[in-house]
C-alpha cells in the first residue's frame, strides 16, 4: 500500500523546518502525517490479543511524544520520518509486552502476522518479543536485511518506499525481505524447539 500523503518535498520542507527550531511547522506537519502513523498503528494493534489495553491512539500518541522528546533530529525527508516511527512503534510495543512480564509467564503473549507475504514460522503468527530477539540477532549479522523487515513489517512500507528510505534497488529490498523470512523462520523454529513449544 503506497502511503498517500501530500508531496515528499513539502514534507521534507516542514521536517527540516521542524528541525531547524521551527514550532509552527511541527503543528502544520502533524496531521498531515497523523493518518499513516494511524494506519501503521492500527495494523500493529490488528494482530494484538482482545482486550490489549495499548489502544492504537494511544501508540500514535506515544510515537507522537518521542518523536517530539527526540530533540534535534536531522530529518533528511519523509521517508526518514516513517522509518524513525516504524522503529519508534516497534520499541514501544515491545517494551509494552515486556512490561507487562508476558515472556516470563507465557500464554496470552501478543501475536502478531509477518503480512500478506509467505509466514516466516509455520504459524499464522509469530510472537513479538522472540519477532524482535530474532530481528535483533539478524541485525548482528546483517543489519540491512533487518532493517528490511523493520520498514516492510513494522513500518508498513511497500518495496519501493522500502528501497528509497535503504538508497537501495527494489530488487534488492525484494531479495533482502525472501532471505530475511527464511533466516527469520529457522530463527524462530529454533527457539521454539528450545523452549519446547
Amino acid at each position: 500500500m503506497v502511503i498517500d500523503l501530500p508531496s515528499t518535498p513539502e514534507i521534507t520542507q516542514m521536517l527540516r523546518a521542524w528541525t531547524a527550531g521551527d514550532q509552527q511547522a511541527l503543528e502544520k506537519l502533524t496531521p498531515l502525517v497523523h493518518r499513516e502513523l494511524h494506519r501503521v498503528a492500527r495494523r500493529y494493534m490488528a494482530g494484538e490479543r482482545s482486550g490489549h489495553t495499548l489502544q492504537t491512539t494511544a501508540l500514535v500518541n506515544e510515537v507522537y511524544l518521542r518523536l517530539v522528546d527526540c530533540g534535534q533530529v536531522n530529518w533528511h525527508d519523509r521517508a526518514h520520518f516513517f522509518a524513525v516511527s516504524a522503529q519508534l512503534m516497534r520499541r514501544i510495543l515491545v517494551d509494552f509486552a515486556r512490561s507487562r512480564g508476558y515472556q516470563k509467564r507465557g500464554g496470552n503473549v501478543p501475536h502478531i502476522s509477518l503480512d500478506d507475504a509467505p509466514p516466516v514460522c509455520s504459524e499464522p503468527d509469530a510472537n513479538l518479543l522472540a519477532l524482535d530477539d530474532a530481528l535483533k540477532a539478524l541485525a548482528e549479522l546483517d543489519r540491512r536485511k533487518s532493517r528490511v523487515v523493520e520498514l516492510r513489517f513494522f513500518g508498513g512500507l511497500n518495496i519501493e518506499e522500502t528501497a528509497e528510505i535503504l538508497g537501495v534497488s527494489a530488487v534488492t529490498v525484494m531479495r533482502d525481505w525472501r532471505l530475511a523470512k527464511i533466516w527469520l523462520l529457522r530463527e524462530l523454529s529454533v527457539e521454539r524447539v528450545k523452549s519446547g513449544t
